[in-house]
Formats: structure tokens, sequence, C-alpha cells
């Protein structure tokens, strides 16, 4: 895992242990004064945010605790009676025929937890297992699982106090929901193996738990089942890729401004009523942003002639709106399926509102995990135009009178050759990664769960599709800066102009060849920490 540096010192930033490279992506805590309340509504993809990203505390509306000890009193009931209920006197799964006996349901729901905790491979980001816990919780909340409030009360003081379960890569099939990841959070509210405090720390959760004030949970019939039966894990990792997809539409926006100013391409595509042809929303927002953007420039004006030679800009040029906007649009359906999720109980059994206790189907994965491939997929397209808007800076004979890649001294210097040889090589990871998980499903429990979602494996390959992004437009802004100095004694405009300042902090402009890789992390964090759009909207106003 790369480094951010510090382009003056020349030495590595610190991160914190469970902390990703990319700042958008951070996971470690942060403490927050904000709270949280869960149980009084549908939480949305901010409070998700909040809690996961931010360290939000969390606190629990008394009357989801009510709700909550009147369902119990159901499954109490059903635990006494002779007939087999599932999940509350039987097995699980495929060994669901067996009634067990009530001086055995005690282990039963332990022996569920510990044999289910059987994730393996890297550890997952700390952000990651915040959300699915507080997911878990909202669906704990509904009233609609069974389980007592204290279980619920133990989940909303381990996400306040910071202790964060290890979870490991892979484990979830996306069925019967992302069942190893959610019991290594359960094996942790019963005080059993490792977890995270919130400076990242690792120990026992026996030890994290005590230090804390928090007693082990004791669990009773169905509880285990209700704390690993749920899609939380894939709506969590969706929630936070919508957060980020949403600002990073914005920076390719802003990067696409760079990039036609700098190469001295035209704005008069972006006009409003071009794209009022069209009527696709998305398309509409990004285009007028890049209007913004652009306005007063000295660089677009010095090309706005008659006898100017341009009849039309290549396509990375004047079709972004069309690319970046489709990728807007999209985002905000998955955003809609995440709103549906974020609305439901999951779990099976469910005590229904009028006292049922039903099977059901509720926790296949299928409409996640088809949103986060489709977000694979656009994520790709979007970080390929830039790359193409990056290499044409590079070429002399495409970038109108800049020197080969950049370069101080062409020859002797190489310039920007090599950022876009990995901007390239990042591109070709993220088409991979836009082949869809969705598509495959390998049967397990004996065929009992003979067709399952693999929404997991969606969640966890976008995460690095939005890290790819990151950079691939952080580099696309290096280059794009470089070739605005470049036009010299022209200024650009006074929105990019300070987001090239903004740059200029830690990265001088063009001249003899340089250390390039602490310069390319330096745009990462920039991008990535909300700097760069931060620079544009001081002069902007909020962009779309």
């Amino acid at each position: 895992m790369s480094q951010i540096w510090d382009t003056k010192s020349k030495r590595p930033i610190p991160r914190r242990p469970g902390e990703r490279c990319n700042g958008l992506m951070s996971s470690a805590h942060t403490a927050s004064a904000v709270a949280i309340t869960v149980g009084n509504g549908p939480l949305t993809i901010d409070n998700v945010v909040a809690v996961a990203r931010h360290g939000a505390s969390v606190v629990l509306d008394g009357a989801a605790l009510e709700r909550m000890a009147a369902t119990r009193a159901v499954i109490d009931a059903l635990a006494d009676d002779t007939e087999p209920h599932y999940g509350v006197s039987t097995g699980f799964g495929a060994l669901a025929t067996r009634h067990i006996p009530v001086e055995l349901r005690a282990q039963l729901q332990r022996s569920l937890v510990r044999s289910h905790a059987a994730g393996s491979g890297p550890e997952v980001e700390r952000e990651v297992v915040r959300a699915l816990m507080l997911l878990r919780l909202a669906t704990l909340a509904t009233g609609r699982t069974g389980i007592r409030p204290e279980v619920a009360l133990t989940y909303a003081a381990m996400l306040t106090a910071g202790i964060t379960p290890v979870v490991h890569e892979y484990g979830s099939l996306g069925c019967s929901g992302d069942l190893a990841p959610l019991a290594h959070c359960a094996l942790a509210a019963m005080g059993e193996g490792p977890v995270r405090l919130a400076d990242g720390t690792l120990t026992e959760a026996s030890t994290a738990l005590r230090d804390n004030g928090i007693e082990p949970i004791v669990l009773r019939e169905k509880e285990g089942l209700a704390l690993i039966n749920g899609t939380d894990g894939m709506l969590g990792m969706l929630c936070l890729a919508i957060a980020d997809l949403r600002h990073l539409l914005r920076v390719a926006d802003l990067t696409t401004a760079m990039s036609v100013e700098g190469l001295l391409g035209t704005d008069h595509v972006f006009a409003a009523d071009l794209h009022a042809l069209r009527p696709q929303p998305g398309q509409a927002l990004s285009a007028a942003n890049i209007v913004r953007l652009m306005a007063d420039s000295p660089i677009r004006h010095s090309h706005d002639a008659d006898d100017c030679p341009r009849v039309q800009d290549a396509y990375s040029l004047r079709c972004a709106p069309q690319v970046t906007g489709a990728a807007r649009d999209t985002v905000e359906h998955a955003a809609r399926v995440a709103a549906y999720e974020l609305a439901s109980a999951i779990d099976n059994p469910v005590v229904t509102v009028d006292g049922r206790v039903e099977s059901n189907g509720n926790f296949h994965g299928a409409p996640v995990a088809y949103v986060l491939d489709f977000l694979a997929i656009v994520t790709a397209d979007v970080a390929s135009m830039s790359e193409r808007r990056t290499d044409r800076f590079l070429d002399r004979t495409r970038s109108n009178g800049l020197p080969a890649f950049l370069a101080g001294d062409p020859g002797v210097d190489s310039g920007h050759m090599i950022a876009q040889y990995t901007q390239a090589a990042i591109v070709s990871e993220l088409k991979r990664l836009a082949a869809p998980a969705s598509v495959d499903s390998i049967p397990s429990s004996a065929m009992q769960e003979d067709h399952v979602s693999m929404g997991w494996s969606a969640g966890r390959k976008l995460r690095r599709s939005v890290d790819g992004l990151t950079r691939v437009l952080a580099i696309e802004l290096l280059t794009a800066a470089r070739g605005l100095g470049l036009r010299a004694p022209l200024l650009p405009s006074p929105a990019t102009g300070a987001v090239v300042a903004a740059l200029r902090e830690g990265v001088p402009g063009a001249g003899p060849d340089r250390f390039l890789a602490p310069e390319i992390e330096y745009a990462v964090h920039l991008v990535s920490s909300g700097r760069a759009l931060a620079a544009a909207e001081a002069v902007t106003g909020p962009l779309a």
C-alpha cells in the first residue's frame, strides 16, 4: 500500500492502522460530536457515512426499544412451544430439520456465531465494518427480528466507543446475508475474537468491552441468527461508494475543465441549449459545471476568434458531460436502491407486524449486487476518458503547442511520460474490476443456498475501483495544471487557477525532472481530501 508523501520534506505522512491510501476512503476513527439516532425512521446515506467514516456516536430511539421488547415476547412464547420453529428451536440452513431442546439453545446460538465467523484474507477497512454494524443495528431497531433490546444496546455502545471487530476479505457469498463478516461482529459482541480500538490498536474483544464498561452479550433463542442474516456489508459499501462517487464526479468536471482549457479547447459545446436537446439530467449538470469552471479564462479567450482553425475537439473533451453525466445518473439510481435497502428490515425468519414468525428470502443481495457492479462499470469509463485527456497533453502533435510530455527539456527530461503509464495501468485494472460479480453463483449449504448474489464481492471490487478513479483524476489534475502553467503569460480561469495554486503549495510547476511519485500522491490527497474541489468552489460557489 503506497504512502501519501509530503513533497517538501520528502517524507511519507504517517497513516493510522486500517486507513486506506485514499483520503475519501479513510477508515481511521475520528471522534465526532454528532450523534445519529437509530430506530426513528430509515437511516440516510449521510447517516451511514457519519458513523462509519467520521466516528459519529449512536443512540437508540426509545420507541425502537419498546418495539424490540414487544417482538421478543413473541419469540419467548415460541421458545416454549412443542412445535419446532426455524431459528428459534431448530438448526440452521440445511440442518433446519433438527429440533433443539431448551437446554441446548444458548449453545446453539453461540455455535452458530463461532462457526460462521470463518472469514479469511486481509482485514477489511474500519469504515466498512462500522457501516456493517450500524446497518445491522438499524434492522434490529425495526423490531422485526425478535432480539432483546440489550443486544441492540451493545452494538450501539460498541459503535460509540469505536470498538471495531476484525473482519476479513472473504467469507460472504451475498446470500443468507453477509454471513462471515456479520458473524465476526457478533462474536466480538459476545466478548470473543480480535477487535481494534478507536486509535487502531489491536486487542481482544473481552478486554475492549471490559475497559469500556460494556457487558458481553449471552445470546438467547434466535439472536445469533438475527445478528448474521443481512445484506449490511454490501449495503454499507454501497453507501460509502455513492458518497465518494458524488464527490469524484464533480472532480471529474473540474479536471475536464482544466484539460479543455489547457488544450485550447472550446466551451461552446457545453452550452445549456445544446444539452437541452438531450435532456439527460446528469449531462446537463456536468456541462453547466464545466462552463462555470472555465468562466473568464484568458487562455480560453485567447483563441476565441474568427480565424481559429479548430472546428471540433476530440471526444474526450467534447463528450465529457455525456459520459460523466451518465455516471451521475447511474449513481443516483444506485442511491434510490440504497434508500429502499435502508428502509428495509432484513432477517430470516422475521416477526411480522401482526406477530407471525415467517421465513423469507429478503436476505438475498441481488438488488444491491447489481448496482455495485453497475457503479464499477461507470467508474472505469469515467477513468478511461480522463486518461485520454492526459495523453493528449503529452503528445506534441495534439497538445496545440505544448512541449513533448510537458518536459522541461524534452529528450533530456521525460516530463509526465510515465505518469500516463501509471494512469493507464490503473485504468486497465478498473476495466478488469468492471466485470460483474453478480453473474456468478456458487451453491452452498448442501444446495439449500443454491443461488447466491456475490454482492459482498461486488462491493469489495468497487472500493478498489473508487480508489483507482481518485488516482486517475489526480494524475489528470497534475498534468493539466502543468499544461496550464506552460500557457503563461496567459492565465487560467479564476476557478481552475485556484486549483493550480492549491496544488503549487506542494508541487512545483514545470522544470527539470523530479521524483514524480510523491507529487502524484500529493495530488491524490488534494483530490481525496476535498481540497481541490473546495479551491474551485471558493470561486464558483457549490457545483452541482
